[in-house]
């Protein structure tokens, strides 16, 4: 509930920049921060989701190693 109204919000926020930009009235040096910071924040949450797939393959490749060894050993049974 937080996270829909946070991106209502933000959605409410950019019109009204983008309104603004139509004015001429929003400097350059501040879009450029914003793009900068979300630019950042993109990467930083890119390298997270890259780290956590590292992890899942490595269960997912653990947990295939124990399927294995149990199939094996349960068609010689």
């Amino acid at each position: 509930m937080l996270k829909e109204f946070i991106k209502k919000m933000t959605e409410w926020a950019l019109e009204k920049e983008e309104e603004a930009a139509k004015n001429c009235e929003i400097p350059m040096e501040q879009i450029e921060k914003q793009l900068q910071i979300l630019k950042e924040k993109r990467d930083e949450l890119k390298q997270k989701c890259e780290e956590q797939l590292k992890e899942l393959d490595s269960l997912i490749e653990r947990v295939e190693k124990i399927k294995n060894i149990e199939k094996l050993k349960c068609e010689k049974k």
